[in-house]
């Protein structure tokens, strides 16, 4: 183990810059904090390469971190790394997981500019536990690695892959293998419970104030809408992701 007293440390200094977008796509790491998530982090440990620890943090029994770079810092250098009001003095850097086997998925969630990440990170979470092969994060959809996203997944980001594309390219894919597509939508769109579960489909959602694009809404095989019975406009983005992976899950 070693250790770290400096702020000033290289180190320190580039773990501080993945709370930047713009160093998280150039190194291709992320930096996962608390508890939780880095023990859903180390499920997956050959994408693990450093964890960081508080002076006084406890590494929990079952934790395996052999082979593992692990440093030691101090209270001053947990506050410039946390991203939460109380951080619990355990980090870990993660390196994103390539994916070779994106043309096998058969259920796919497309993501048309989401652009809020805790909606985004909900998202992930509901479309993990509705056993979703992969996510497609569309132009204008938030990163899916900052923290807020992270925190809102529960460890959901490790399990299941995401990956950004491009959706038009996708939906032809989808559309190629006979594997359907459902958009959502107001207009011209059937009530979701029309559509029969399957055992393949592909299910966009959009923007949380436009919906999704015409643009992709014109390429699908069916669009689809969850009816609103009381007085609210609208389901959040989220919330309507469930519903419908659910339904069409089966």
């Amino acid at each position: 183990m070693k250790r770290i007293e400096s702020a000033q440390n290289p180190k320190v200094k580039q773990w501080r810059k993945l709370h930047t977008r713009k160093e998280r796509e150039k190194s291709g790491t992320f930096l996962v904090e608390g508890y939780h998530l880095v023990e859903e982090a180390l499920k997956n440990k050959q994408q693990i390469s450093e964890i960081i620890l508080g002076e006084n943090t406890n590494i929990p029994k079952n934790w395996n971190l052999n082979g593992v770079d692990l440093y030691l810092v101090t209270e001053a250098i947990l506050k410039a790394l946390a991203e939460t009001e109380t951080s619990q003095g355990v980090f870990a850097v993660y390196r994103h997981h390539e994916y070779k086997d994106e043309q096998q998925w058969k259920r796919v969630l497309l993501l048309d500019a989401v652009q809020d990440p805790g909606n985004l990170g909900t998202i992930i979470r509901t479309a993990d536990a509705a056993g979703m092969d992969g996510i497609i994060l569309g132009e204008g959809t938030v990163d899916a690695y900052n923290a807020k996203t992270l925190r809102s997944s529960q460890g959901s980001i490790f399990h299941i892959p995401v990956v950004r594309g491009n959706i038009r390219d996708w939906i032809e894919t989808l559309k190629s293998q006979s594997i359907p597509v459902y958009g959502t939508a107001l207009e011209n769109a059937l009530p979701f419970k029309e559509v029969e579960s399957q055992p393949a489909f592909a299910l966009m959602l959009g923007n949380e104030g436009k919906g999704v694009s015409a643009e992709h809404l014109a390429g699908t095989d069916q669009n689809l809408y969850i009816p609103i019975h009381g007085h609210a406009e609208s389901l959040n983005v989220a919330i309507a992701a469930g519903i419908l992976l659910y339904h069409l899950r089966g």
